[in-house]
């Protein structure tokens, strides 16, 4: 359950339903680690049934493969790419290791991923939930950042989480900080396996900063 972050709530809340209601939306909840990204991640995909969710989560391991992170964002929509102009659709099998490389061409790939999510947007609206967003390798987040800021009538909604290090140029932010005494008090009353005497409880709050 997520405490308090009413105001992360509404941001989500309003993608999901312009997304549902034919409009595009992206933001990036940034946030040091163990904030509560990943949790209002969950709080989107709990609330998006009635949508696709499509999830990739950046993988320091794999940041140094070109286009990782976005084939796990679109394996779910592979049947979909036979529907893409046909140079886009072979720059992206190229870059996922399908077909002879064509030159690496980045722009067509990034393209062609928007091309994808749009097909994929005429059936059902899309969200897509990237967590972990500074260990996306780097052709992916240029990819998935180019997608985001041209999306515009495809219902459509990119939610990424990320701590600093990752470069999203012309997209919202959105700060994710520590919840407030009264909210941290409750999550950790919900949690704990002991009741907690008020002195120790506000102890832990304090020193975590509603981390």
């Amino acid at each position: 359950m997520l405490h308090g972050r009413l105001r992360e709530r509404t941001v989500l809340d309003d993608l999901l339903a312009a997304a549902r209601s034919g409009r595009s939306g992206a933001v990036v909840l940034r946030g040091e680690a163990g904030i509560g990204k990943s949790a209002l991640l969950a709080y989107a995909a709990g609330n998006a049934a009635d949508l696709r969710v499509l999830r990739c989560a950046g993988i320091e391991s794999e940041s140094e493969f070109p286009f990782a992170a976005v084939h796990q964002v679109l394996r779910p929509l592979a049947g979909l790419i036979d529907a893409i102009p046909a140079r886009q659709a072979e720059a992206l099998r190229a870059a996922f290791g399908t077909a002879p490389a064509a030159g690496g061409d980045r722009f067509l790939v990034s393209l062609a991923v928007l091309s994808v999510l749009a097909e994929a947007a005429e059936e059902r609206p899309v969200v897509g939930l990237i967590d972990d967003a500074h260990w996306l390798d780097g052709a992916s987040a240029d990819a998935l950042t180019f997608v985001a800021r041209r999306l515009d009538a495809d219902p459509v909604a990119m939610l990424f989480a990320a701590r600093e290090g990752f470069a999203a140029p012309g997209l919202p932010e959105l700060t994710v900080a520590g919840l407030d005494p009264q909210a941290a008090g409750a999550l950790l009353a919900e949690r704990s396996t002991v009741d907690l005497p008020e002195a120790v409880r506000d102890s832990i709050v304090a020193s975590t900063a509603g981390n």
